[in-house]
């Protein structure tokens, strides 16, 4: 009996172990499916924002979308959690850390970038990553915060906007007005970065408090700093509830009027888009600019927005962050759908590092295993959303980032315009533009009509003056020498000369008021300090400094100039000396050795030009009488070129041709030389210019208050022991006159004037610097654009010009610069023995080739008429040398076509029936062309 109860004992013991394991091993596998059929994501977001409210309900509607689709995480659901950070730090930190005590694969959030910082370096560590679409801080960097991904374009994007809207309207300086946290401080910084590319710069920061504890007195206190500027550009970038207490505050201050210009940031069309602007708020928006991401306009958006009414129970508009929210839901779905599919699963692991830390248990938090590879099939993501094409750069930033560019005008938004990284500024859509080659060529820049503060469509200037009108305090230099440039009226307060004259020209042509007051600088005993004059401008002292002030590259460093409104440069100023007029001035171009070698060639012209013409042209033909007349009136008249006689020989033509060039080369260096002995004066010093000035140990002077003398010191390396002060041109012309200087070094308007009447003095060499006279205001300043326009203007239109002839014009010495003496103005042989050469050696040639065909033809003439029985009649030695010499010369005197008649008829009587005619009458043949001879020589 005990046996039996023993075993059924036994058996039921057994019994109820099978049961107990079978019930551990299925609470374990339907622990597991639990487990693994749920994907956990979280939401940290601040509920009471319009970013907050707006993406609840997208993302919701997205995890809804996401469980109803088969083809996303099959068999498996995606649940979102959400957790209110309140606009606090510190429950943003502890619901961060709640979702990784729950096994969370992905948190989206947090929705400041203040928190971001800090939550990003929790993600890092556990490998949890974390997705914000509208914290967008530029310094975020994906480096060093891995885990932490932007799905919306960030703020570099949209600062690159702003700051190319800027560029696009000419502005130079904004004013920018931000919350002082991360979320815009960073923004805000990269804003002036990308604005000084485009040399412009933020002028000045008004840095706001956090919503919490900003106070309506601080808020105006800072805008009543921002109105006292002269900027009126203005960045607002911060939250939605402070930008509209900014513009409410601006419009009570007066500061949304006519002129000034207004961007806030994406802060407004997000206020735009979800609640409206009601109509107290149109009272202080108008004329508004605001930027908003871009959303291509497809199907799919469009389906969605017809949704949102119903999802949203009419209690908040859409915005395009709400469509980067749904965006963000489904990105990590098929990210997550991706890891899974490809043998990834979804465990936690504690880290021993956090169990124990300076006594917390942070045991509890996990570590996710598969956290990396989930973060690259992020990263990796490739899909068309309701923004369109989504997915990421090697940067880790999105694709085609873009902004609208709207215009508030009244309760509505106008777009006015696009933004995008690819085609910069434009009044189309950015989709079709990508196709294309990207162009951000300033001249493709574009936007549309823009309806600004004050109700205008004219662009605003975009500064004023500041000090609430304040006039401008004008330092104007108290001159004591050359006053013609700037002077004092006697017996009152008025300036006048050439430069205030030209400045009141120019802010004439302004068109808006400048008010001004001009403010002596100097004692009125000796000129002041130029630089010192410029110095004060950069210091703030004065607001501007106009009159003759030299535009030089130290003074370039602390100012702006306008536009010069006069030509300058130094140059160097000597005595001189005046050449005695003479009866015989005419001489005194060439040297005597010139004249009479000139002299030479024209009697060696005609003589050869007769050789060469006498027995082919009539007109060098004649009693000798005659022909040597001819020959001086022809040799006289080709130094004018008006000679009569025609010649028909080549080898005279060519002579006359080479002659006659000489001719003209020696008329023109005649006259040039001349024109110069006449009316150049002659230097009384061997200085020719600042080389030689240079280069000798004489003492120098310069007027009192130039740059010369920093020029001549610093540039030059001249020892100031040889520079010499002076105050006045008198004193210029005593101290050159008595030889204390030896040259006087100034600007060349000054100097102009000073040799207006003083006609002893004479510039020499060039001018050794190239400047100009301008007007100086402090840098940056935007009155010297507007005013380098206006000289402009004044030059075009001829009336600069004729404020320097009031001022300026008077009648000069008629003098010229000169760097040789008396004698080197003579023409030198030497400079002309080419040409008398080359004219010598064609003369030559030309009377030995035809001296070789006279002679040729000499012989062939008397060859057949000499017989030995002339030969002894006319006897032997030096008598017949003499006779062949005659007759040669009698033939060469004979005209051509005489000789040549003479020689067929003696061929013709030489034979007659084929035998020799007898000496008889070869005698009386002879006495015939004798005779024939005389006759045609009388």
């Amino acid at each position: 009996m005990m046996i039996i109860l023993i075993s059924q004992t036994t058996l039921m013991l057994v019994y109820m172990r099978s049961w107990v394991v079978l019930i551990l091993v299925l609470g374990s596998f339907l622990f597991v499916i639990s487990e693994t059929d749920t994907v956990n994501i979280g939401a940290i977001l601040n509920f009471k924002t319009i970013n907050g409210k707006v993406s609840t309900i997208a993302m919701k509607t997205a995890v809804d979308d996401v469980n109803s689709d088969p083809s996303i995480l099959p068999g498996r659901r995606l649940s979102l959690s959400f957790h209110d950070a309140n606009f606090s730090g510190f429950l943003s930190i502890v619901g961060a850390l709640r979702y990784m005590e729950i096994d969370t694969v992905a948190v989206i959030g947090p929705q400041s970038s203040v928190m971001a910082h800090v939550l990003s370096h929790l993600a890092n560590e556990l490998h949890v990553p974390f997705l914000s679409f509208t914290a967008l801080d530029p310094s975020l960097s994906p480096l060093q915060y891995p885990y932490f991904i932007q799905t919306s374009p960030n703020d570099l994007y949209q600062m690159t906007a702003i700051a190319e809207m800027v560029t696009y309207f000419g502005y130079r300086e904004v004013t920018a007005i931000f919350t002082d946290d991360d979320q815009f401080r960073n923004s805000i910084s990269t804003l002036g970065d990308l604005l000084s590319t485009r040399r412009c710069k933020i002028s000045y920061k008004a840095a706001l408090t956090p919503d919490s504890s900003l106070s309506p007195q601080n808020l105006t206190n800072k805008l009543l700093k921002v109105r006292a500027l002269e900027s009126r550009v203005i960045i607002v970038n911060t939250y939605s509830k402070t930008g509209l207490s900014v513009f409410e505050t601006a419009k009570r201050l007066g500061m949304m009027k006519k002129g000034y210009v207004w961007i806030a940031t994406t802060w407004l069309s997000t206020v735009l888009d979800s609640t409206g602007i009601s109509g107290n708020e149109t009272l202080f928006l108008h004329g508004v600019l605001t930027v908003r991401p871009h959303t291509p306009d497809t199907e799919k958006k469009r389906e969605f927005v017809m949704r949102w009414k119903g999802l949203s129970n009419g209690s908040i508009g859409l915005n395009p962050y709400g469509l980067y929210a749904y965006d963000t839901v489904w990105m990590i779905a098929y990210a997550v759908d991706k890891f899974l599919n490809e043998g990834g699963s979804i465990s936690f692991s504690n880290d021993s590092r956090l169990k124990v830390v300076k006594g917390l248990n942070f045991g509890a938090l996990s570590f996710f295993d598969g956290g990396k590879r989930v973060r690259a099939k992020l990263l990796e993501t490739n899909m068309t959303g309701l923004t369109g094409p989504f997915w990421f750069n090697p940067d880790q930033s999105l694709v085609h980032p873009s902004f609208d560019v709207i215009n508030i005008v009244g309760n509505q938004g106008r777009v006015v315009g696009y933004w995008s990284n690819h085609s910069g500024l434009t009044v189309r859509a950015p989709e079709p533009l990508y196709a294309k080659p990207s162009n951000r060529s300033s001249l493709n820049q574009r936007l549309g009509t823009i309806i600004w503060p004050g109700n205008t469509k004219d662009k605003p200037r975009g500064w004023e003056f500041s000090n609430n009108g304040r006039p401008l305090r004008i330092g104007v230099p108290l001159r004591v020498s050359f006053k013609k440039f700037v002077t004092q009226v006697n017996g009152s307060h008025d300036i006048h000369g050439f430069s205030i004259d030209v400045f009141i020209a120019a802010i004439k042509l302004i068109p808006y008021p400048v008010p001004y007051v001009f403010i002596k600088f100097g004692d009125g005993y000796k000129n002041p300090s130029y630089s010192d004059l410029v110095h004060n401008v950069a210091s703030n002292v004065f607001d501007a400094a106009v009159g003759d002030i030299a535009i030089v590259t130290n003074r370039t460093k602390t100012v702006d100039f306008t536009q010069p409104y006069i030509e300058s440069g130094l140059v160097v100023v000597v005595p001189v000396k005046k050449l005695n007029s003479s009866a015989w001035a005419f001489m005194r171009p060439f040297t005597p050795l010139m004249w009479a070698v000139t002299g030479f060639f024209f009697i060696v012209v005609g003589a050869v030009v007769w050789i060469l013409e006498h027995r082919l042209n009539d007109e060098f033909r004649g009693p000798p009488k005659r022909q040597l007349v001819t020959i001086l009136w022809f040799t006289l008249s080709t130094m004018f070129f008006s000679h009569r006689e025609n010649t028909v020989s080549t080898l005279g033509r060519m002579v006359l041709f080479i002659w006659l060039f000489v001719v003209l080369i020696i008329n023109s260096s005649y006259t040039a030389s001349l024109t110069s002995i006449l009316t150049v004066q002659q230097l009384s010093s061997s200085i020719r210019g600042i080389e030689s000035l240079i280069t000798t140990n004489e003492r120098i002077g310069f007027q009192v208050g130039s740059f010369a003398e920093n020029y001549l010191k610093e540039e030059l390396n001249i020892p100031q022991s040889r520079l010499v002060a002076l105050g006045s041109p008198e004193e210029y012309a005593e101290k050159l006159r008595a030889g204390i200087v030896a040259a006087i070094v100034d600007e060349r308007p000054y100097i102009d004037l000073f040799l207006s009447y003083r006609c002893q003095f004479q510039i020499v060499g060039q001018e050794f610097t190239k400047s100009g006279w301008g007007f100086a205001f402090p840098k940056e300043s935007p009155l010297a654009i507007d005013m380098s326009t206006a000289i402009l203007t004044l030059s075009e239109n001829g009336e600069l010009q004729k404020i320097h002839d009031r001022w300026l014009k008077r009648e000069t010495c008629a003098s010229q610069d000169s760097n040789s003496d008396s004698d080197s103005d003579q023409l030198q042989l030497e400079s002309f023995w080419g040409l008398f050469l080359i004219f010598g050696i064609a003369c030559s040639i030309a009377l030995l080739l035809y001296f070789g065909m006279m002679l040729w033809e000499f012989g062939k003439h008397h060859s057949d008429s000499d017989t030995p029985e002339e030969s002894q009649k006319t006897g032997s030695g030096s008598g017949s040398r003499s006779v062949r010499l005659q007759r040669f010369l009698s033939f060469a005197d004979e005209k051509e076509e005489v000789s040549k008649s003479k020689l067929k008829r003696k061929r013709e009587r030489s034979t007659v029936n084929g035998t020799e005619v007898d000496s008889r009458n070869r005698s009386n043949r002879i006495q015939a062309e004798i005779d024939d001879e005389q006759n045609v020589n009388s």
